[in-house]
């Protein structure tokens, strides 16, 4: 292996990249990527006009850097849901209209002649914390996406463990409240409260009962994002700050749930939780010494992701660097 480069493919429903890596993993993350190509989804030109720019860019990234397809181990590839990851197959994911059934790892490997795998984008990021970021040195790791939705990955006894069909790890639809914001199709589920848009819904409704009380808030109807929310609540908004608060008490409620059936060495959250920590840790932490059990939380570390906006790579090699440990 040494010697050898590996190379990432991250499909998403605005955009997609091709990413060229090192060849065994590394101490840091820090300089692994050598190389980045994004281009444009446009997902109404079809599965295969996409496929095939994906296939002229990882000809191009190679070519540009003086490679050859021999010399990559192998390519990872990083969609989202649903798929089968066994065969390869992404099977028309919401935000990928016609890719119905598209054996995207088979296409890849006939046209490289080189080994390719596929995993969805919640456990190619676990796999990526683990692999490279705050999940290095640990056999236990639960990550959380805490982003536009909540999903997580796990990885469990030093594998990533994606269930009987790949849908492990769909924390988003547990119920933590019998009513509250909806998120995966479910008033008061997990995603519902903590997840980009639960926070706007919630934000929304709790303005609007504050406003009927007669109370006042920098916040405005016009932008209640979550990204908004947290700026107004970091300068002190009493309306913001509670909508965190009861985000974060939602955060600790699901988080004991893990922590109490899986006992993980680390439990890493990125998106919303990576820019907001200072926000949601307080009321996080004292649901979870209410809820859990005290020796699976004194065995667990809960810490911010650390790839930031760079995951989306390392989740694509890191899909490729999973499956090729375990051949």
């Amino acid at each position: 292996m040494e010697g050898k480069y590996s190379v990432g493919i991250d499909i998403g429903g605005t955009k997609c990249a091709v990413i060229l890596g090192g060849g065994s993993l590394p101490e840091s993350a820090v300089g692994f990527i050598i190389d980045r190509i994004e281009f444009p989804t446009v997902s109404r030109r079809g599965w295969r006009s996409v496929i095939d720019e994906i296939i002229e860019t990882t000809k191009e990234i190679l070519s540009r850097n003086g490679l050859t397809p021999e010399d990559a181990l192998g390519i990872g590839v990083s969609c989202g849901g649903p798929l089968d990851s066994v065969k390869g197959i992404i099977k028309c994911p919401p935000n990928l209209p016609d890719w119905d059934d598209v054996p995207i790892t088979s296409l890849l490997s006939k046209q490289f002649g080189i080994p390719a795998f596929l995993q969805n984008d919640a456990n190619a990021c676990a796999v990526a914390e683990w692999k490279f970021g705050a999940g290095r040195g640990y056999k236990n790791v639960v990550f959380l996406t805490f982003g536009t939705g909540m999903g997580a990955g796990l990885i469990l006894d030093g594998k990533l463990y994606s269930g009987t069909n790949d849908m492990a790890g769909e924390v988003g639809h547990i119920r933590v409240e019998q009513d509250g914001p909806e998120g995966y199709g479910k008033r008061g589920s997990f995603e519902g409260f903590c997840s980009g848009g639960g926070i706007e819904r919630l934000a929304r409704t709790m303005y609007d009962e504050h406003i009927k009380c007669g109370g006042k808030t920098i916040l405005s109807t016009d932008d209640l994002s979550a990204k908004a929310v947290a700026k107004s609540a970091e300068n002190g908004d009493g309306l913001a700050l509670e909508v965190y608060r009861c985000c974060a008490r939602h955060l600790g409620m699901g988080l004991s749930i893990i922590t109490d059936i899986l006992n993980p060495q680390i439990i890493i959250i990125g998106s919303i939780y990576e820019r907001s920590q200072a926000l949601l840790e307080t009321e996080m932490m004292k649901v979870l010494k209410q809820e859990a059990l005290p020796l699976s939380l004194g065995a667990c570390k809960i810490v911010p992701a650390m790839l930031g906006d760079s995951i989306g790579d390392f989740a694509a090699l890191g899909v490729l660097f999973a499956n090729i440990q375990e051949e």
